[in-house]
Order: structure tokens, then sequence, then C-alpha cells
């Protein structure tokens, strides 16, 4: 893992509401998965930047064990074109502490490497937090996923 400083950015995608209670976000985001990948949300976005895939938790009630949204959707020039039924989110410049995952998606990777940061006691903002999908992504067995956790 290393620190790095990251400029503004905005992503536009579907949007759930969920928590990390047994049961909801493990029902609540792969739904929210299976929608993102049916409707082709690439294709009703103008202005989208970039290829990759943005996994974002903002809107925390508090920490990671309080109510927070999940946005998946893609990085766009600006919040100007919002379709409806979308949402858009700003992942604010600052303090960002980047994981580096590598392994196979089938076997937990995500989920797993969310359990050794929510474990490692980094003094986290809960602004907004985010995972990268990009082209090292596409093979599920060797996989490499990033994971933005905004600091304080």
């Amino acid at each position: 893992m290393e620190k790095i400083t990251l400029d503004p950015f905005f992503v536009v995608g579907i949007a759930v509401r969920t928590s990390n209670a047994p049961g909801k976000a493990a029902i609540d985001i792969p739904e929210l998965w299976m929608r993102f990948s049916t409707e082709n949300i690439a294709s009703k976005l103008e202005n989208k930047v970039g290829d990759e895939v943005y996994s974002v938790y903002t809107d925390y009630e508090g920490d990671y064990t309080q109510p927070y949204t999940t946005l998946i959707g893609y990085a766009v020039r600006n919040l100007d074109q919002i379709p409806v039924g979308m949402r858009g989110v700003t992942i604010a410049a600052g303090p960002y502490q980047k994981h580096v995952l590598k392994g196979n998606m089938n076997e937990g990777l995500v989920f797993n490497g969310w359990l050794a940061i929510w474990k490692s006691g980094v003094s986290r903002a809960y602004t907004t937090d985010f995972e990268v999908y990009g082209g090292k992504a596409q093979q599920p067995e060797i996989a490499e996923v990033d994971i933005f956790i905004a600091l304080r």
C-alpha cells in the first residue's frame, strides 16, 4: 500500500444504499453489479473519460459498520449530464491510501481486501473510498484491483 494525493474527479453510475450488517451488502452490492452489467451503463454516459469501472463508497453515516451508499459507474468530465436513474459523485482531492489487490476474484479478492483494511486501524476520513477495475481486472483468476481509502 502507498499514500498518494489525488486531484478531484467525478463518477456517474447507479447506486444503492446499504450497510455491512450481516446479509445486507452481500446481497445489495452483487445485485447492483448485476444491474450494472445488464443495463449497459457506459452507453448512457456521453462524457465518459475512460473504460475503468469505479465502485464508489460514500455518504457514510459513521464508520464502515454504519450505512453508506455504493455507486458503480465511470469517471466523467463533469456532473452536468447525469442520466435519469443515475447519480453522480465527486471524488474529493486529498490524501488516499492505495491498496493493490492481486489474485482470484472468484475467491473473494476484493472482499478480503476490505477485511484487511477494516482491521488495519488506518485513520480513514469516511468521505469517499473507491475501487478501480481496469484492464488488469478482466481476467478473474489473475485479476488486479486497486482500492483507494480517503485519509484524514
